[in-house]
């Protein structure tokens, strides 16, 4: 390894260090959002959503009291006394509740923090993950309250770009711990979560090439042309200074950005020998703002929106994993993006007609960790510490005019209840059912393409799926990003499988095709339209079964486009009556919580429910 010397400068990605030359005592700060009616806003949905999302995964079962005509159902706690809430099921099983409705007594029964605690033995809670629990709710609640506090009409929120409009998203639908951020201040949620809407410089970080390993696509399949389109010759000269001042040499050292907090946090303990070293070199910022988006870990440049989105890892727990990123993984990542661009532009039908739009990881640094790298049975957690994924930006993927969205954003609704989704439809001018038509248009064909000619599947969650809109609202296409953590291949061996390159097959997930579907059907139906059909149904005027009935129509459209595919659409079967349940709940609750592990978790499977696309005709 490399041998720093004793002159370098006394600031690096942490910044300098603060003076402790002061007498003034510390000043506490009280957060706005923390005031009784923004607390008691927030909490008020937060806890109809988890009993929504726990009966839906049958982690509690609610039953119906007097006339089934009224839609009331009780839960008992522990002490025996009777909670109870309207709600109206819907497809896949699902729940709706009533926030207004929830009583304990004859009382407004609001709190998911005391619901929590009195239903522990109904909840079925070890005492271990009951504490933590009780930390990510709160966390998440106040996240919600800040949220609440800064909410913009769906007015407003149509108005702003696709990274600002990142800044007021509520987080998972599904997943009701969306914002625990588990090793995260209060100042560091302040300053890092995407609702604090704070554009940041990065600083940068020097490799050896002894501990770090670069990879790109073939366009950048060096370094150097990476990092000709990331930074300027000015800040390029900065960095390859900072090295020989110390006595080492740039050509032995990759460079890449690195999250602040994770430096402070994890990398300068658990990288000390290194650093010491001088394998790891601080160096200053490249001087781009950039604004961390809902997964928090990823930046869009928002000075200069034609550079790169950069992925960084950030050891933080939330929703069901560390929020690190794997090495193998990210190693492969411009692999995957080149064999993914290579189908997309050999097929006429994804390349010309359905326009979509992969944003692929074009280059990656990953960077081993001498000891935990070569401990397989450690915490997968101390596997994913340091390195960096770069992206390809959205914006310059868009024709003048074009304007982008995340799927995500489809289902949110301000703070006086109107959804975001009629806003949209309003200013398109078109009727309901023709602006979803439209919407399913540009969404399912490649994802179904996809599927079904190539036995390749994304996880199009609302995040992941990001919608492309003309000047009038009306959407045209998809894009979809996160290649390398959320594609999966068929099990059964395809055809098309066979010029795929060995780095791309040994990386990516296989599933059965029974359960290969289950991406589309619990990322897209059950993660995002599950949720958009009953709000179409009250704001737009289109009923639950014709929304259904629209999405089937789609699907049966394009097996008529490609009857040569007759086989695969049995195979992938999208119309079976009955489909697995997975849960998002159950895994934090009763199979994970928060033990170590050496390898990530994945949700967790529970029952059947039934199918909305089964036995629906087709609309028109």
């Amino acid at each position: 390894m490399p041998t720093s010397s004793a002159n370098h400068d006394s600031t690096g990605p942490a910044g300098p260090v603060p003076s402790t030359g002061s007498d003034e005592p510390p000043v506490l700060f009280s957060p706005p959002e923390l005031n009784p009616h923004a607390w008691n806003r927030a909490s008020r949905p937060l806890l109809a959503k988890m009993i929504a999302e726990f009966a839906y995964e049958e982690i509690v079962e609610p039953l119906q009291v007097a006339d089934p005509a009224e839609g009331r159902y009780a839960l008992t706690f522990d002490d025996g006394e009777t909670f109870t809430f309207k709600a109206a099921r819907g497809s896949y099983g699902s729940w709706r509740v009533d926030p207004d409705s929830m009583e304990c007594r004859g009382e407004p029964f609001t709190d998911p923090l005391r619901f929590l605690l009195r239903s522990r033995g109904l909840l079925a809670l070890d005492g271990g993950t009951l504490g933590h629990l009780v930390r990510e709710l709160t966390t998440t609640l106040a996240a919600d309250a800040k949220l609440g506090h800064t909410a913009l009409s769906a007015a407003d929120l149509a108005d702003l770009g696709y990274a600002e409009l990142e800044g007021h998203q509520t987080g998972h639908p599904w997943i009701v711990l969306n914002k625990g951020r588990v090793g995260f201040s209060a100042s560091d949620a302040d300053r890092w979560a995407p609702e604090g809407r704070i554009p940041t410089t990065l600083p940068w970080i020097a490799v050896s090439t002894s501990l770090a390993t670069y990879r790109g696509v073939p366009a950048l399949d060096a370094p150097g042309l990476l990092y000709a389109l990331e930074l300027d010759d000015a800040v390029r000269e900065r960095f390859d200074s900072v090295l020989r001042g110390r006595g080492l040499d740039p050509a032995g050292y990759l460079y890449l950005p690195v999250h602040p907090w994770q430096w402070d946090e994890v990398l300068v303990q658990l990288y000390a020998p290194a650093i010491a070293e001088g394998a790891i070199v601080p160096l200053p910022t490249d001087g781009d703002l950039r604004l961390p988006q809902q997964s928090i870990r990823t930046f869009l440049n928002i000075a200069r929106p034609g550079r790169h989105t950069v992925k960084l890892p950030l050891s933080i727990l939330n929703t069901l994993v560390w929020r690190g990123l794997p090495t193998e993984r990210t190693t492969a990542a411009p692999a995957v993006t080149a064999w993914m661009h290579g189908v997309r532009d050999a097929d006429p039908f994804l390349r010309d007609e359905c326009g979509v739009i992969l944003l692929g990881e074009v280059a990656s640094v990953t960077v081993e960790h001498p000891l935990y790298d070569h401990l397989p049975e450690v915490p997968y957690q101390y596997k994913e510490l340091l390195g960096a994924i770069w992206r390809e930006p959205l914006q310059t993927r868009l024709v003048p005019g074009e304007r982008a969205r995340t799927l995500a954003s489809l289902i949110h609704t301000d703070p006086e209840g109107q959804a975001f989704t009629a806003e949209l439809v309003a200013r398109s001018g078109l009727v309901p059912a023709d602006w979803l038509q439209r919407l399913f248009a540009a969404l399912l064909p490649p994802l179904l393409h996809f599927l079904y000619r190539y036995g390749t599947v994304f996880s199009p969650h609302g995040e992941n799926a990001i919608v492309v809109f003309d000047g009038q609202d009306v959407p045209v296409r998809l894009a979809i990003k996160d290649f390398v953590d959320d594609v999966n291949l068929s099990a059964r061996p395809l055809p098309e499988h066979d010029t795929m390159p060995g780095e791309v097959k040994d990386i990516l997930l296989t599933e059965e095709p029974a359960f290969l579907t289950q991406f589309i059907h619990s990322g897209l139906f059950v993660g995002v339209f599950r949720y958009l059909a009953p709000l179409c149904q009250e704001q737009l005027d289109v009923p639950e079964d014709e929304f259904w009935s629209l999405v089937r129509a789609e699907i049966l459209r394009y097996q008529t486009r490609f009857p040569e595919l007759k086989e695969r659409f049995e195979t992938f079967d999208l119309l079976t009556p009955r489909i697995e349940r997975l849960c998002l709940n159950r895994n934090r609750l009763h199979l994970d919580g928060y033990r170590d592990r050496s390898d990530r978790p994945h949700a967790a499977v529970h029952g059947t429910v039934p199918n909305p696309l089964a036995s629906r005709r087709p609309s028109g």
